[in-house]
């Protein structure tokens, strides 16, 4: 099952990969044996803690590339904008009644991150959106019950 994912997403993925691989993995090899030259490991503290560490960082290496395996990277800048909300672009909604404006991208599940304005394809607000146009009505449920936008804009940042 392939996951959508921006290009900025893949990117900083593939960084993060990087300095595991890099960085990380070196500097824990040379706390483990570090460790190992204060003698008996069974009550080696700092032995302990690097080997945990490792197996932290070996598991996140490990779920970085299936990620980047299992990634279908859509560049939403060679779409051509027609006006209908997809995955990548960046909607701009005016809520009914209020007038108040919210500004979102939309991007895949681990990219997302409300302070940056990055909402998960799989939101309900985005799920609201998608296929949708400028100018379409979505309604969406939220927690005070259902709120209604308008589609402002749509663009291909």
């Amino acid at each position: 099952m392939t996951t959508p994912m921006t290009v900025e997403g893949e990117a900083k993925l593939r960084n993060e990969l990087t300095h595991l691989k890099t960085v990380e993995r070196p500097s824990i090899t040379s706390a483990i044996a570090e460790a190992r030259q204060h003698g008996d490991l069974r009550e080696n503290a700092e032995y302990h803690a690097a080997k945990e560490q490792q197996g932290f960082t070996e598991g996140r290496i490990q779920e970085i590339e299936a990620k980047l395996g299992d990634a279908q990277v859509i560049d939403i800048t060679k779409i051509n904008p027609s006006g209908k909300v997809v995955f990548g672009c960046t909607v701009t909604l005016v809520e009914e009644g209020s007038d108040q404006q919210a500004r979102y991208k939309i991007v895949g599940e681990d990219e997302a991150d409300i302070k940056e304005d990055k909402i998960s394809v799989l939101s309900p607000i985005a799920r609201a959106m998608i296929g949708k146009h400028f100018g379409d009505t979505v309604v969406v449920e939220s927690p005070d019950g259902e709120r209604e936008y308008e589609i402002h804009t749509v663009e291909h940042l």
